[in-house]
């Protein structure tokens, strides 16, 4: 058996049961339906929509609608003529290995049983109840129905099947993450429920299902934290951990997470927190100093200073005692997670500290004349991917943008926008990447990646003018690293992950060019 091949979801589990619609000239989706067809739109299976030849006409609409957006097949179904469906989704989906799965509502159970076959399986959505393992009912020759209580349960039901299908070698990651984000994973084709080459099923998680019976399912969990950070206290003095409050959803998985010790995350909760913390990453980067013997380039972090309060009568002497020369950028000390952590500003005059609209504590860097060029890094598992991008002008550009507002800070937010010299004439790709040492690079990836202990990581390198020292500006858990094309970023996002999950060791990481 090969495990789920195509999957046909019924009018009488997608529509909503509100029996006045029709009269009422409206028709809606009923509770699970939207997010089941999200899931599967990338999916790797393939996926239609069934509905009788009586069903109404805003009916039909509405979901051959959703079949036009989600690129789904619509077939026609009634149990009288099944040899007709089963023959439309063949010619439709070809003759390919494994099993049909068709979902139908309770009230048809008794309608489709006399129909059941060796090539589909048929799934019965239950009117009511309460979340449970899912029911095998097995026949003489095949499983033949499966129940679920919730449509919310069909993806983690067709990785379990896969899994029985398919053999111990399969294994499932459950994956946490804001929809954004999932999606731009998604359709890239990163998240199929389909075993990959390398035998491994994605299924996203749900805070609306019990996380114990979703996690008992999966073999290792992917997770993107600081999507579900509510706030960050900075003004306690204890360990970052305790200074994170994360959505209720989120603490119940932590909460499992510590009661199952074994159970695997691909980079835990803790190998996070210092990269939440910018403080804590300029002080981890200080250790780049002992690469730097190697090279003639020297790869370091930018000079930096924390302050709490703008009005402290010392922070011009603090400022220059930690290197600090005007311009400076200053940034909140936490890195991510909530919405103000990439409210940011250039300040070109030490007076205009007192008034300066960043958050509290911040952290203040050295501005590194870096010819507008930034280089971004992507760390997964063993290799290494970098891109170019273009970046803020130099210290002499950005004062002259200033001098027309009287040098006050230029306040941005370095999610949305960047202050960038349009009239830079930017080098070529080639000349850009003989400028970075690779070497190096590597040496500060492979050591950033054992100090920090993570498998998937960015960061970013600026060459400063006149020194040519590489400086690292950023460091970043789980990046989207969609610069690097699918095809070659994919299979190695899923073999980082099957390394971490079966537990072998990546060897030295290596840049590809």
């Amino acid at each position: 058996m090969c495990g789920v091949k195509g999957i046909v979801l019924d009018a009488s589990v997608l529509l909503a049961a509100d029996k006045n619609d029709d009269e009422n000239g409206s028709v809606s989706l009923g509770p699970g339906a939207d997010y089941v067809l999200r899931k599967l739109r990338y999916s790797k299976i393939l996926t239609g929509i069934s509905y009788g030849p009586d069903l109404s006409a805003s009916k039909v609409r509405l979901l051959q609608e959703k079949a036009r957006v989600y690129s789904y097949n619509c077939f026609v179904f009634q149990s009288t003529t099944i040899d007709n469906f089963v023959s439309e989704v063949s010619l439709a989906w070809g003759d390919h290995s494994g099993s049909y799965m068709h979902v139908v509502s309770s009230y048809m159970d008794e309608e489709i049983s006399p129909f059941i076959s060796s090539d589909w399986l048929f799934t019965v959505l239950r009117s009511s109840g309460k979340v449970s393992d899912v029911e095998y009912s097995p026949g003489t020759e095949n499983p033949g129905k499966i129940f679920i209580n919730k449509l919310e349960e069909l993806p983690l039901t067709i990785c379990s099947l896969n899994k029985k299908a398919m053999g111990k070698e399969v294994k499932t990651v459950g994956y946490l993450m804001k929809p954004s984000r999932e999606e731009d994973f998604a359709k890239r084709g990163a998240f199929p429920l389909n075993p990959t080459p390398d035998g491994l099923t994605f299924v996203a998680l749900n805070y609306e299902l019990p996380m114990s019976w979703q996690l008992k399912e999966v073999d290792g969990i992917l997770h993107k934290s600081t999507d579900d950070i509510i706030a960050v206290e900075m003004s306690s003095s204890s360990d970052f951990e305790n200074k994170v409050t994360y959505t209720e959803g989120m603490e119940q998985l932590q909460r499992y997470i510590r009661c199952h010790p074994d159970c695997c995350v691909i980079d835990p909760f803790s190998n996070i927190y210092p990269v939440l913390d910018r403080l804590k990453i300029q002080q981890t980067l200080g250790g780049l100093e002992n690469l730097n013997s190697k090279s003639c380039s020297k790869i370091r972090g930018p000079h930096f200073l924390k302050v709490v309060d703008f009005c402290e009568p010392e922070l011009e002497d603090k400022l220059a005692d930690a290197k600090l020369s005007l311009p400076n950028i200053v940034k909140p000390q936490v890195a991510c997670g909530v919405a103000d952590a990439h409210s940011m500003a250039i300040v070109f005059k030490a007076d205009s500290y007192k008034d300066l609209n960043v958050p509290l504590p911040a952290i203040v860097q050295e501005y590194v004349d870096h010819s507008s060029t930034m280089f971004k890094f992507y760390v997964v598992g063993k290799k290494i991917f970098f891109a170019i991008k273009k970046s803020t002008p130099n210290a002499d550009i950005l004062i002259k943008l200033a001098e027309e507002k009287a040098l006050k800070p230029l306040l941005f937010d370095s999610l949305k926008s960047l202050p960038v010299d349009k009239d830079n004439q930017q080098k070529s790709q080639d000349e850009d990447n003989k400028r970075i040492d690779h070497e190096l690079v590597t040496d500060a990836a492979n050591w950033l990646r054992k100090a920090l202990d993570l498998t998937i990581f960015g960061f970013d390198v600026v060459i400063q003018e006149g020194t040519g020292d590489h400086v690292i500006v950023d460091v970043n858990y789980l990046p989207s690293f969609k610069e690097v094309p699918d095809e070659v970023a994919i299979p190695t996002f899923w073999e980082a992950i099957k390394e971490k999950l079966t537990g072998k060791k990546s060897t030295e990481a290596a840049i590809l060019l």
